[in-house]
């Protein structure tokens, strides 16, 4: 009974470290409303948090957001 109740804790404490190391991904290319060219090193923030990036060379963003 004691290893059937340790084998249990065991498998929620792995399947929470799981659902919650779940993230989404974030991936696009940022231009200007104006002329619709790149921006490079533009930010980016998540609305809401204070989780963000910048725009690489190619003004491509890609960052995972962990819930």
């Amino acid at each position: 009974m004691k290893r059937k109740l340790t084998l249990m804790l065991a498998l929620l404490f792995v399947w929470t470290g799981v659902a919650w190391s779940q993230g989404v991904t974030v991936k696009g290319v940022v231009t200007s409303e104006e002329d619709g060219l790149p921006i490079v090193g533009a930010s980016v923030l998540v609305k809401g948090t204070t989780q963000g990036t910048i725009t690489d060379v190619d003004a491509i963003v890609s960052k995972i957001i962990l819930r």
